[in-house]
């Protein structure tokens, strides 16, 4: 191997909540590098959260990305001319990344008002072991305890 593995870069926490799970949200519903914008819609809609059910909105949003991070997922492997789906165990970090990622896609095809609004009822209904993000994560459960047989193709 000719060059090192880049290295991870660390997100610096959020100013207001200080949470670094909170910036890697907000970097992630960012677009074209207006940070202010996503950060505004993101407090928001933790506020949002705050007013309707009356409980730490840091709360709903961990419990949220928590039900909504998959535990295992499929990876296509070829073997042998044959693609077979493997099941494979998520890491860490990319099952916060798939979390944050279906929690944003599922709440911008949301029917609310705002985007605000949207993210606030997804992390809601997620949060209560509901919502499509849910479903998502069920799906791909699913898909891999189908695929178990082919387990012993793993790497």
């Amino acid at each position: 191997m000719r060059k090192k593995r880049a290295e991870k870069r660390r997100v610096s926490p959020d100013p207001k909540y200080r949470d670094v799970i909170i910036t890697r949200f907000v970097n992630n519903l960012m677009e074209d590098g207006k940070k202010n914008i996503a950060r505004t819609l993101l407090y928001d809609a933790l506020n949002i959260i705050r007013e309707k059910t009356s409980q730490d909105e840091l709360e709903v949003f961990h419990k949220a990305l928590v039900s909504v991070a998959p535990a295992v997922e499929v990876r296509s492997r070829r073997i042998g001319g044959a693609t077979y789906q493997v099941p494979m165990e998520v890491p860490e970090n990319r099952r916060l990344a798939l979390a944050i990622r279906w929690l944003k896609h599922y709440a911008s095809e949301r029917r609310d008002k705002t985007m605000a609004q949207r993210l606030a009822s997804e992390f809601m209904a997620a949060a209560n072991g509901e919502g499509s993000a849910v479903r998502k994560r069920d799906d791909v459960h699913r898909m891999a305890e189908a695929n178990r047989a082919f387990a012993h193709f793993k790497w």
